[in-house]
């Protein structure tokens, strides 16, 4: 006997016993069908049948016909065999979400999740540990970015790589997203560049210790607040608090979202045909965030946003790195491997022994200013750049020039001099003193006790 059998049997036993009190009068008919969980009328219609038919009126007409929502034996075997030959190891959501995007897929999820466990192509899940709660999310979009990188084999037959990503903790809306050959000041440098211009400044940015992000003297330790890297003495000058994590667990939901990229993103760009980083890049700034960002994105718990519009132009001067030189006495200025030579200047002859400031940008270009005034620009290999920004006048103080050593310097001609008020002692004639004469020669001559004796 088949279970629903069973249970139909047991359906008519207990109707059976509610009708027999209730004709004798043991029961109203509302009480009736109270027992049976029922209405009245429903009571008063199964009577009705059994009165008819006897307990034949009583059976369900569906048991022994095909329910008519059944899935068709093709489209079983038509799923299955995608999964086997196209997606073997997505996770069941993933492989439904692309069925019904992609090939028109009209069955539940719950169906597929069943008929993948059944064929063995799915391992069920293993119970999950005790629940923990998370930390609320912030109110606002804007409040707080999460920034990290992780490590994967993102693009086949090519060598492990670092995704770079940028993403908000009120709604998991992800920014900016990138590969690189290593996550360094320039990734988080351009992550934070793309960001800012488009939506604003936050009002704080989340990361792990990373030796590009904070300064840790002692390992395991909390970070030097007091020694900024590059990138938190940008972030300084911009009023963006930067906040250390201090465990994989304070990070959660960013953890939380590269598993799921790990998961996704690995096989989209293999589905995809994709295999070189800007192509990647391209690809995943046109199609994939988007797309992410409608499945996962929620909305903040506030409408109001926290980003600050800035200018553009200050934010490409600020998130680059920036460090103190001396010029030497060639007017050249030393940036690791490479000499950049100071163009000429209208504001003054040479910049010999000044100090300035270099600044190099994630695209690997070069700037050299003094003061607020750039003398100077440089495609990434040190080539001068023709289209440099013009010389504007500085209102910071600066060192004098030095003419010593200058070798290329072209001599200034010298203008026609007046006469000097003095002159040397050797050249200005004697005057003769009124109302002296020459003394004698022995006359301040000390005596000694001989010649007074």
């Amino acid at each position: 006997m088949s279970r629903a059998t069973w249970r139909e049997d047991r359906r008519m036993q207990k109707f059976r016993d509610v009708l027999s009190r209730w004709e004798r009068r043991e029961l109203s008919m509302l009480e009736a069908g109270e027992l049976l969980g029922c209405s009245e009328r429903q009571f008063r219609r199964w009577r009705d049948r059994y009165e008819a038919d006897g307990m034949e009126g009583l059976s369900d007409k569906r048991l022994g016909r095909a329910s008519a929502k059944r899935v068709p034996v093709d489209d079983a075997e038509r799923m299955l065999r995608l999964y086997r030959t196209e997606h073997r190891g997505w996770n069941v959501r993933h492989f439904h979400e692309h069925l019904v995007a992609s090939h028109g897929f009209r069955w539940g999820y719950t169906w597929t999740k069943t008929q993948l466990h059944a064929a063995g192509l799915v391992l069920r899940a293993k119970h999950r540990g005790p629940h923990r709660k998370r930390r609320e999310r912030k109110p606002c979009a804007g409040m707080m970015l999460h920034q990290d990188g992780s490590r994967a084999a993102w693009l086949a037959g090519h060598p492990p790589l670092d995704l770079i990503v940028t993403m908000d903790d009120a709604t998991s809306a992800i920014y900016s997203m990138f590969l690189v050959e290593e996550e360094g000041t320039a990734s988080s440098f351009r992550a934070c560049l793309e960001t800012f211009v488009k939506h604003g400044l936050p009002s704080s940015l989340y990361t792990d210790r990373g030796s590009h992000y904070f300064h840790t003297p002692k390992a395991g330790k909390p970070v030097d607040k007091t020694h900024p890297t590059q990138v938190g003495r940008a972030l300084a000058r911009l009023g963006v608090e930067h906040i250390p994590a201090y465990s994989p667990e304070a990070r959660g939901r960013s953890e939380r979202m590269f598993g799921t990229l790990q998961d996704r993103l690995i096989k989209e760009l293999a589905l995809a045909g994709i295999r070189e980083i800007e192509a990647a890049n391209a690809w995943m700034g046109e199609v994939y965030i988007p797309a992410h960002n409608a499945r996962f994105a929620k909305e903040p718990a506030l409408p109001e946003s926290g980003f600050v519009v800035v200018d553009a132009g200050l934010l490409t001067e600020t998130l680059c790195v920036e460090e103190e030189r001396t010029v030497a006495r060639d007017n050249t200025v030393s940036w690791g491997t490479l000499r950049l030579q100071l163009p000429e200047s209208p504001m003054r002859p040479h910049y010999v022994k000044a100090r300035v400031k270099v600044r190099e940008y994630p695209d690997g270009a070069l700037a050299i200013f003094h003061g607020p005034r750039c003398v100077g620009r440089y495609a990434a290999g040190g080539l001068p750049l023709a289209n440099a920004a013009p010389a504007r006048p500085s209102l910071a103080p600066r060192s004098a020039a030095s003419r010593r050593g200058l070798l290329t310097q072209a001599a200034a001609a010298t203008a026609a001099r007046r006469p000097a008020l003095t002159r040397p002692a050797r050249e200005a004639p004697l005057k003769a003193r009124a109302g002296t004469e020459k003394r004698a020669k022995g006359r301040t001559e000390k005596r000694t006790k001989a010649a007074a004796a």
